[in-house]
């Protein structure tokens, strides 16, 4: 079941004007030196939750497109720069929202109270879910994280392969955008 709400959460990340896009990263590290990569190898599937193969898949070709336009190549992990690795998780949110209104005259206010109106209230209450995807980078080397990317966004249902391939190509377009990081200047 964990692997459906997975999927739908990542299913979810799509270029709405909801979709927030962070990163953070070291400074200390000059990042032209990464020129490979290769991914974290995966521990024990039993521990936690993990995608289905399908999404695992169309998550790892649309950050290996984004590592190549940048010109970071893939190889085996004893010769890799960079390790990859991607983590995504599912919140709950509640929104309350309360309305008021007033309109029309009510017959028991009399002229020392105005003309005054009725007031009505409503108050809706809403449950939804947030998925969050979180891209990191870890230096080979050192074993040290270097960089973090993470997009969320409210889930949505995705009913096509192809809606799903384009959410993900969204989502992972929009984290990687910030990498390399701009040095300050």
């Amino acid at each position: 079941m964990k692997n459906l709400i997975i999927a739908a959460a990542i299913l979810a990340l799509s270029a709405c004007s909801s979709m927030k896009s962070t990163s953070d990263f070291d400074p200390s590290v000059s990042f032209e030196q990464y020129k490979t990569y290769a991914w974290v190898e995966k521990k024990n599937e039993d521990a936690g939750y993990h995608l289905d193969g399908l999404m695992d898949q169309r998550i790892r070709v649309a950050i290996e497109n984004q590592l190549s336009q940048k010109g970071i190549s893939k190889t085996e992990k004893q010769n890799a720069d960079l390790l990859v690795n991607y983590i995504t998780k599912v919140d709950k949110k509640i929104n309350i929202d309360t309305f008021n209104s007033n309109f029309g005259y009510n017959p028991y206010y009399g002229p020392r109270w105005g003309l005054g109106g009725s007031i009505h209230s409503e108050t809706t209450v809403r449950e939804y879910d947030v998925g969050t995807l979180m891209v990191d980078l870890v230096d080979n080397k050192t074993g040290k994280l270097i960089w973090r990317g993470t997009v969320a966004d409210t889930v949505r249902e995705q009913s096509t392969p192809e809606e799903r391939i384009n959410t993900i190509n969204q989502a992972i377009g929009s984290v990687m955008m910030n990498y390399p990081p701009k040095p300050n200047k």
